[in-house]
């Protein structure tokens, strides 16, 4: 082995952390779209359905590319995507700065949403091949990062553009540079280290999968994988979204103090995303995933109903961490289910998952236009209840796995 390859079965932390990273800045940039809902709502006169249209570009942009791109470079490992999908996003962020118009702004989201589009599914490859088998770990802390930027954004974005306008969305570039100079020390990584991806199945090495399950099963439980992604991310479309419009309707808050309390929420889940993915190394995904969807809609059916904005704080935060702690679970287990396809797997989970709240926010934009921002509330906090059919996933951590 050379000295710079990594043995099989190392955790490689120092990677891990750079693909956090990475993410972070990925989603921080991605964050900053709802964030700017307000101002631009004010500023370019646009309704709650072009709101939506807004995020559902965005999302149509990350999502329909992911599958391909984790197809591809499953076949193809492509190791410099990182920072090419990077540049893509400052494009992005550079004609944001300056849209006059809801159509500059849709051009505006589909850069950013097409550098998404490469980072997740091949960010995600790289977690796995760094992970050493600890794989719920590497995927939680490449996910906390994503959740931490998240975060961050609408807190900078009432810091800085909030406050001092739309064109000081150009700085933002500064950091997509910083983001471009890490991505450029992981790809070198990558590239020494392709032997750590797992392989595909061959007449000599016979199937990599370990669980026994017909393929049949297989694609049962990936249908309620997905129906489980469904109802967490359209409900994640209602409070990424529309969450700041609830706050101000409800309780009277300004436009400039919205985004401190969105950003609360988001730290909620970057805080859910950290705990999940061990706990699913230790006692098995599917409990995670169980506790993670229906655990958390009691909270969520009390929401509209709680009458302070403390309490408001508090159940969504509550919802947040919880919420989060699913995907993490929901992707490793999808990926010991078709090992060897880590990277499609990634892009088919990332990408549905961004379709469904694309498609999502322009329902719901559309929704309360006609019905009022508190019906879309109401409606989303029944989605959690979908997480009784996890009894149709199997126990893998018994089947050795």
């Amino acid at each position: 082995m050379k000295s710079h390859e990594q043995a099989p079965g190392t955790t490689v932390f120092v990677l891990l952390g750079a693909i956090s990273l990475s993410h972070a800045f990925n989603d921080l940039f991605q964050s900053l779209i709802p964030a700017l809902y307000p101002l631009l709502k004010e500023s370019l006169t646009l309704t709650y359905a072009q709101i939506g249209l807004i995020t559902f570009t965005f999302q149509l942009f990350s999502s329909v590319f992911q599958p391909v791109v984790g197809w591809f470079t499953d076949k193809r490992p492509q190791p410099y995507s990182l920072p090419f999908g990077m540049t893509s996003t400052m494009i992005g962020l550079f004609l944001l700065s300056r849209a006059d118009h809801f159509h500059w702004v849709l051009v505006s989201v589909a850069f950013i949403g097409f550098g998404s589009s490469i980072l997740h599914p091949e960010a995600s490859r790289i977690a796995f091949m760094a992970s050493g088998g600890r794989f719920g770990l590497a995927q939680s802390v490449f996910q906390v990062g994503g959740n931490f930027g998240n975060s961050l954004g609408p807190l900078l974005a009432a810091l800085i553009v909030v406050k001092y306008g739309q064109h000081n969305v150009a700085w933002f570039c500064l950091i997509a540079l910083l983001a471009i100079f890490v991505m450029f020390f992981i790809s070198r990584w990558y590239q020494r280290n392709i032997h750590l991806l797992p392989r595909r199945k061959t007449k000599e090495s016979g199937s990599l999968r370990k669980h026994g399950l017909s393929n049949r099963r297989i694609a049962v439980a990936v249908a309620v994988l997905l129906t489980l992604i469904f109802s967490k991310y359209v409900y994640w479309a209602s409070i990424s979204n529309y969450y700041q419009f609830f706050l101000t309707e409800k309780f009277g808050i300004s436009k400039l103090d919205a985004p401190y309390y969105l950003f609360i929420y988001q730290f909620s889940v970057a805080a859910g995303t950290l705990i999940g993915g061990p706990i699913g190394d230790r006692i098995g995904r599917k409990y995670v995933i169980w506790f993670s969807i229906l655990g958390v809609a009691p909270f969520t059916l009390l929401l509209p109903h709680v009458s302070s904005l403390t309490a408001t704080v508090v159940f969504s935060s509550l919802i947040g961490l919880i919420l989060a702690s699913a995907f993490s679970a929901i992707l490793v287990y999808a990926q010991e289910l078709m090992p060897g396809h880590v990277g499609m797997i990634a892009g088919l989970f990332f990408g549905f998952a961004f379709g469904v709240a694309g498609i999502a926010s322009a329902t719901l934009g559309w929704i309360a236009d006609h019905h009022g921002i508190f019906t879309v509330f109401n409606a989303c906090s029944f989605l959690p209840l979908l997480g009784c059919i996890t009894v149709f996933l199997p126990n893998l951590k018994k089947r050795g796995v």
